[in-house]
C-alpha cells in the first residue's frame, strides 16, 4: 500500500471518529462529570459514623433544660402529598400518619409558604431567617460547565419558548463548590451553639462546599454531608427505578449521580441502605448519643428529590397503584414519613418529646418534570415558578405545653420565620447588626395567644418577583413580560388574573416590590440559563401558545 493510500485511510478514519464523536456528544456530556467524581472522591464501602459522645448523665432532668430542637426538611414535597393539607394524591396509595400526627398533636399551617421556590434559595432563608437575596444568594449553584451540557441536552427543535444559555457568563461563574451561602451570615445552628447545644446535620446541604461554607463552618458540631445524590446505586436489588425519558436533566443525573455521604468533611463512603432510612438510622442514633444535653438538629431529606427511586420494599407495599411512576414517587413519600414516625419514636423511648420542638416543611413545591400532575393541587404552578404550588409546602410544628393541640393557623407564615421562632424557643438573641426577616411565631401558638399582625412576604428569582400580603399575590415577570395580581382570599388556586381590573391594587403592590429590593446587591453569581416553565402542564405534556407559562433564572 503507498504512503498516500494510508493517509488517505488514517483521514477516512479520523473524520470517522470525529463524526461519531459529535453525533454521540450528548452522550459523552452526561457522562463525563460521573467519570470525573469516581476518579476524584473514591468512595469507602460503609462504616459506622463516630457521633460525639454526650455527657452519660443528665444534670437536670429534659423538662428543666432548653428544649432540643429538630427541623425535619423533605425535598421538592408538595402539598398534595401530606394526607394533613388534603393529600388527595398522596392518600390514593400512601397516607402520611406521622406527619399528620405533628399537625394533630401541634399546629397545621395552611398557609405555609417556602421562602423561594427552587432548593438553594429556599435553604439560606430557613437557616437565617433572612430574604438570601440580601447577600447575593439569589440562584442554586450550576457549574460553568453545565452550560455547555445544557445546550445539548435541550436541543429540541419543537421547543415552543427556547432555552436561553449566556456562555460568557458561564464562562467567568465560579468552580461549582465555591458558590454558597456567605459565611459571614449568622445560621440558627450557631445561634443556637451559643446558646450551650449541641448541633447537627445530616442530610442535604446545597450551600456551598468550601470549609468555610460547609456545615462545620456554619454552626454545625457534626455533620453527615450528602455527597451526590443517589438514593441507591441504580443496579442495587434493593431499590426500584424510574426515569423520565422526557426530562434532560433526569438523563443527565442518573450517570452522574453517585450514592456518597461523608463525615465532618471526611473521606466519601457508602450509606448501608435506601438513603431515607440511612439518615433516620443516623439521626436515631445522634439524638441518643446527645439524650442528655440541648441539641439542635437539622435533618435534610434528599426525598423525594429527583432520581426517583424507591426502596424495594416500599415499592412493593404498594401494589394497589398501578402506575409505574406514581408507585415510585408514593413509595418514596411513605420512606420520608416513615423518617419522621422513627424520629418521635426515639423521643418517646428516650423521654424527650415533651420538650423538643420538632418543625417538618419542605424546602419547594413538587416539580412539573416529574409528569405527576397532581402533586401540588389544588395549586397552579411546580418548583421553579413562584404560583402557589411553587411555595406553598406542608408546613407543622409541635412543642407540647408550648403549642396548643390541633391548632389550625390560617395566617401566611414562611420557612424564614424558622430561625426566630427556634431562637425564642431556645432562649437565644436573634442578630442584632442585620434585618431579619422571619418573626417568631410561638406568641401565636399557644394558649394565650396573640394575633399576628399583617405583614408582606416576598419571593425573588432575577426578574421574576412576587409580593403577597393580606391575601393579595403580585407577580412581575419579564418573560413574558406580565403582571400577574391574585386575591387568593377568594381565588385560592390563582385562576381569575386581576391586573386589568384592580389598577390600585396593582399600583401598591408594584410600589411594595420596587421598596423592598431598592438597594439589594448584586447575586454573588449569575444566571446564566433561562428556562421556560409551563404553569398547567407537566414536562411531558407538550406547550402550546395558548399555555400561560413564566421563565427561571438560573
Amino acid at each position: 500500500m503507498t504512503l498516500k493510500k494510508k493517509l488517505l485511510i488514517a483521514l477516512v478514519v479520523v473524520a470517522g471518529a470525529a463524526a461519531a464523536l459529535y453525533a454521540n456528544r450528548l452522550l459523552i456530556l452526561q457522562y463525563s462529570l460521573g467519570w470525573h467524581t469516581d476518579w476524584k472522591y473514591p468512595r469507602e464501602p460503609n462504616h459506622p459514623v463516630a457521633w460525639a459522645d454526650g455527657p452519660a448523665t443528665a444534670d437536670k432532668p429534659a423538662a428543666q433544660r432548653p428544649p432540643n430542637v429538630i427541623v425535619i426538611l423533605a425535598d421538592d414535597l408538595g402539598i398534595n402529598d401530606v394526607t394533613t393539607h388534603g393529600g388527595g394524591y398522596a392518600a390514593q396509595g400512601v397516607p402520611t400518619p406521622n406527619i399528620d400526627a405533628i399537625a394533630r398533636d401541634g399546629v397545621r399551617f395552611d398557609q405555609g409558604y417556602a421562602a423561594a421556590a427552587v432548593c438553594t434559595v429556599s435553604r439560606a432563608a430557613l437557616l437565617t431567617g433572612r430574604y438570601p437575596w440580601r447577600f447575593g444568594v439569589e440562584f442554586t449553584p450550576t457549574p460553568g460547565a453545565m452550560a455547555r451540557v445544557a445546550g445539548a441536552l435541550y436541543a429540541d427543535p419543537e421547543r415552543l419558548y427556547p432555552v436561553i444559555i449566556d456562555q460568557e457568563k458561564a464562562k467567568a461563574a465560579k468552580d461549582f463548590n465555591d458558590l454558597g451561602m456567605p459565611p459571614s451570615e449568622q445560621t440558627v445552628a450557631e445561634l443556637l451553639k451559643a446558646r450551650g447545644y449541641h448541633t447537627l446535620h445530616i442530610g442535604k446541604w446545597h450551600l456551598g462546599s468550601t470549609p468555610e461554607m460547609r456545615p462545620n463552618g456554619q454552626g454545625f458540631d457534626e455533620t453527615l454531608f450528602m455527597e451526590s445524590g443517589l438514593h441507591l446505586p441504580e443496579k442495587d436489588p434493593r431499590v426500584v427505578n424510574s426515569k423520565q425519558d422526557f426530562d434532560p436533566i433526569d438523563k443527565f443525573l442518573w450517570p452522574n449521580m453517585r450514592f456518597a455521604v461523608s463525615y465532618n468533611a471526611g473521606k466519601w463512603f457508602e450509606p448501608s441502605k435506601y438513603l431515607a432510612d440511612y439518615y433516620t438510622d443516623e439521626a436515631v442514633n445522634a439524638i441518643r448519643k446527645n439524650k442528655n444535653r440541648p441539641f439542635f438538629l437539622y435533618l435534610a431529606h434528599w426525598g423525594v428529590h429527583t432520581p426517583m427511586q424507591a426502596s424495594k420494599e416500599d415499592y412493593d407495599a404498594l401494589p394497589q397503584i398501578k402506575d409505574h411512576r406514581q408507585r415510585v414517587y408514593a413509595a418514596m413519600i411513605r420512606s420520608i414519613d416513615r423518617s419522621v414516625g422513627r424520629v418521635m419514636q426515639t423521643l418517646r423511648e428516650e423521654g424527650l418529646d415533651e420538650n423538643t420542638l420538632v418543625i417538618f416543611t419542605s424546602d419547594n413545591g413538587a416539580p412539573g418534570y416529574i409528569g405527576l400532575p397532581e402533586v401540588n393541587r389544588p395549586y397552579r404552578g411546580w418548583k421553579l415558578t413562584q404560583f402557589e404550588g411553587g411555595l406553598r409546602v406542608p408546613f407543622v410544628a409541635r412543642w407540647p405545653g408550648h403549642i396548643q393541640a390541633g391548632t389550625q393557623y390560617k395566617p401566611a407564615v414562611s420557612s424564614i420565620d424558622i430561625l426566630p421562632t427556634v431562637a425564642a424557643a431556645a432562649g437565644a438573641a436573634v442578630p442584632a447588626d442585620r434585618p431579619i426577616d422571619g418573626v417568631n411565631l410561638l406568641p401565636y401558638l399557644g394558649k394565650e395567644r396573640t394575633a399576628q399582625a399583617p405583614r408582606a412576604l416576598f419571593w425573588r428569582d432575577g426578574p421574576m418577583r412576587t409580593v403577597q400580603e393580606q391575601g393579595w399575590k403580585l407577580t412581575v415577570t419579564d418573560r413574558p413580560k406580565k403582571d400577574w395580581l391574585f386575591n387568593l382570599n377568594t381565588d385560592p388556586t390563582e385562576k381569575n388574573n386581576l391586573a386589568a381590573t384592580e389598577p390600585e391594587k396593582l399600583a401598591q403592590l408594584k410600589s411594595k416590590l420596587q421598596a423592598h429590593h431598592a438597594g439589594m446587591p448584586a447575586p454573588r453569581w449569575p444566571s446564566f440559563i433561562e428556562m421556560p416553565i409551563a404553569i398547567d402542564k407537566t414536562l411531558d405534556q407538550k406547550m402550546t401558545p395558548q399555555d400561560d407559562y413564566t421563565y427561571w433564572y438560573n
